[in-house]
């Protein structure tokens, strides 16, 4: 019996190295680095159009009071867009002269203050936030300005940030 202990005892010894064998290629690991790249996009921006809503300026004439003009917004994008301010101006190339004896009407016959500063957020949607202060008035020129009797003033509105 004592040779049946010694087979055991190295049966035993046998199966115990290879159980320390196995369980170390288990707890065994490897170590490495690595990278990659990634990207992220921003969207776009469309124009916002500028609205003149105060009433109709009519009844203009030389020297006479100046009149208001304010207005919103159309925001075609899907959030807000900052607006700082919005200029006022007569359309480039204005220039009318139903008689040629006499000066044409012209830009220059025109005094615009400008509006105050916006310096907001203005919503996604139309008829959006607002902007005040604009005048135009038919300044008291030198020269004889019947051509501009009866005209329609072409203003442009653009905004500035």
């Amino acid at each position: 019996m004592h040779k049946n202990t010694r087979k055991r005892a190295a049966a035993v010894a046998t199966g115990a190295a290879l159980a320390l064998i196995a369980g170390g290629v288990a707890y065994g690991y490897w170590t490495t680095g690595g990278s990659g790249t990634g990207s992220a996009s921003t969207g776009t921006v469309g124009d916002v159009t500028v609205n003149a809503t105060s009433t109709a300026v009519t009844g203009l004439y030389p020297g006479g009071p100046a009149q208001g003009i304010s207005g919103n917004f159309d925001n075609p994008n899907s959030g807000s867009v900052y607006i700082a301010k919005v200029n006022v101006a007569v359309s480039a190339g204005f220039s009318k002269q139903a008689d040629a004896t006499k000066p044409a009407c012209t830009a220059a016959d025109f005094n615009i203050v400008q509006p105050g500063a916006v310096d907001a957020q203005v919503p996604a949607g139309t008829a959006q936030g607002s902007w005040t202060g604009a005048t135009i008035q038919l300044v008291n020129g030198a020269a004889n300005q019947d051509n501009c009797k009866g005209v329609t003033v072409p203003l442009t509105f653009t905004v500035v940030n």
